[in-house]
Parts: structure tokens; C-alpha cells; sequence
């Protein structure tokens, strides 16, 4: 007899109260206000696969990670070719007779492209103080971004006309996706630029500092975390909330961060410096 398999084209509607009674009973099965029918699946057959994986010896074909909508899009943007050229501005510059130093001014995606292929390897440190994402509709003017009408229709929550399905508050999906997909393709660059002793920070707040963790662990490997630093990024008390912060954050990664002798000793001091990993050198007592 044939089989018919549920898929998203076919799925049925669902009322809010049966979609409510879902989400209380099992709320891995719902994602951004609708189902995830494929979450909903791997709970439902989840055990036999297992079972069946395991009476067969082969591994589970699943690893520890962060997923958004719009991920493999970013990761593919990144290794794309630029679509702009850098065009010298003479007299725009400071002591431009005397000075090494570039000062690139553009989308910053682009410029991390046409960057690849001359400094790749060769930059000691990057610091990047990204837009945030505050909880508003962030959508980041370049390219790449896209716009909420396309992403609740991309993610199903909104119908071709465009007609919202579902609501779409402050916490949801959308937010966190674009940020996201803005950060990652410019991070991925980012490694590639740095050398085997680089290290570069991230400037982040509450909204996405935890995301970006996790995100800077898939790119450059948790291994080589050297330190989330808070900073007093405010003086004066906020009144128009119930909780006053006046603080945000650095993350700290390497290209390579040494293993063994991140300590600098007299033992060590013969060889510390030569080392084509990164460390933190102390400061003088």
C-alpha cells in the first residue's frame, strides 16, 4: 500500500490551543511560533532510529552547535568574491607623505574581501565593536541583510501576500537570525586574516554576547577562547528600567592560543618570545 509522508507543504493548520497544548507538552517541537515538524519527527522516531543505529554500529550523525535561519547563506557569503574594488582618495588622508598606516573606509564585508588576498595570515590583532542588536528590527544596511517581510515569509511565518501568521515579539527568532547572519560571514573572515599569533576582540552587550560565544567557538575553536572581559561602559544610573546595567562585554579569541608556556618564567625566557602561538605577554612589575 504507498506511504504518504508528512511534509511542511503538506502539513496540516493548527489552532492556537492545539499549537498551545503542544508547546506545553513538548516545546523542542516548536520553534519561532510554529511547528517544527522536523523536531517533531526525530522525538516521534527518534528512539527506534537510535536503536536501530546502534544495533547496526554506526554513529549518530550529529554534533553540538548553534543553527538560525539563513546560516549556510552567510557561511557561502563569506566565500564569495568582493563586488567592489578600493579606489585611493588622495588628500583625504592624515600625514599621508609620511605615514604606513591604511585607513579603508566602506561596507566592512567588502573590505574584509578584498583584504583576503593580501593580508591573509599577516594581521597580529582585530578588534571589531559591531551594531548591536538592541531588540529592535534590526535589519544591517548591506547587501547581504534581509528585509522582515522576507524572513517571516522564508521562516513561514508569514504567507506569500505577506500576511503575518504568527507573532513575531522582541525575543523571537528573526532578531537573533539577522544579527547572525550579519556577524558571521565578517568573524570567518576575520580568522582568515590573522596570524597563527593573532588575537582579536568583539565588543557585545547582553543581547547577543551569548550567541556570539557560541558562535566565535564554532569559527575559531573553543580551545583558543582567551577571555570574556565586562567594561563599565556607563557612569550614570538608568532610571527608565528595573534593573540599572552599566556594564558590557569583550570577547577574547586567538588564531592559536599556546597550549603550554603562557606563563612567561625565567625558565621559559629564552624561548617564550619565539613561540608562533598567541599568549598574553605580563606587564612588568
Amino acid at each position: 500500500m504507498p506511504i504518504t509522508k508528512l511534509t511542511p507543504e503538506t502539513q496540516p493548520s493548527l489552532s492556537d490551543d492545539r499549537l498551545a497544548a503542544l508547546l506545553a507538552l513538548l516545546p523542542e517541537a516548536v520553534a519561532d511560533g510554529k511547528l517544527n515538524w522536523e523536531a517533531l519527527r526525530e522525538m516521534l522516531v527518534g528512539q527506534l532510529e537510535d536503536e536501530a543505529s546502534e544495533a547496526a554500529g554506526k554513529p549518530h550523525d550529529e554534533h553540538f552547535g548553534l543553527f538560525w535561519p539563513g546560516k549556510r547563506a552567510a557561511r557561502r557569503e563569506a566565500a564569495s568574491p568582493a563586488k567592489a574594488g578600493l579606489h585611493p582618495a588622495p588628500g583625504e588622508g592624515v600625514d599621508e607623505a609620511n605615514t604606513r598606516n591604511l585607513y579603508l573606509e566602506g561596507d566592512n564585508l567588502s573590505v574584509l574581501k578584498l583584504l583576503r588576498k593580501a593580508y591573509s595570515g599577516r594581521v597580529k590583532m582585530i578588534y571589531i565593536d559591531p551594531p548591536y542588536n538592541t531588540g529592535n528590527d534590526f535589519v544591517y544596511k548591506d547587501n547581504f541583510a534581509e528585509s522582515s517581510d522576507t524572513y517571516l515569509r522564508r521562516s513561514g511565518q508569514a504567507d506569500a501576500s505577506g500576511q503575518r501568521l504568527v507573532s513575531n515579539p522582541k525575543a523571537g527568532g528573526r532578531f537573533h537570525s539577522n544579527w547572525l547572519n550579519m556577524i558571521y560571514p565578517r568573524l570567518l573572515l576575520a580568522r582568515e586574516l590573522l596570524r597563527d599569533d593573532g588575537v582579536i576582540f568583539v565588543s557585545i552587550d547582553d543581547n547577543e554576547v551569548h550567541h556570539l560565544r557560541m558562535v566565535m567557538d564554532e569559527i575559531f575553536g573553543a580551545e583558543n577562547f582567551v577571555a570574556e572581559l565586562p567594561w563599565q561602559s556607563r557612569l550614570s544610573k538608568q532610571n527608565d528600567t528595573d534593573i540599572s546595567t552599566n556594564h558590557e562585554y569583550i570577547l577574547g579569541y586567538a588564531k592559536l592560543r599556546r597550549i603550554s608556556n603562557r606563563r612567561l618564567k625565567e625558565s621559559n625566557l629564552h624561548t617564550w618570545h619565539s613561540e608562533n602561538s598567541f599568549a598574553i605577554l605580563p606587564l612588568p612589575l
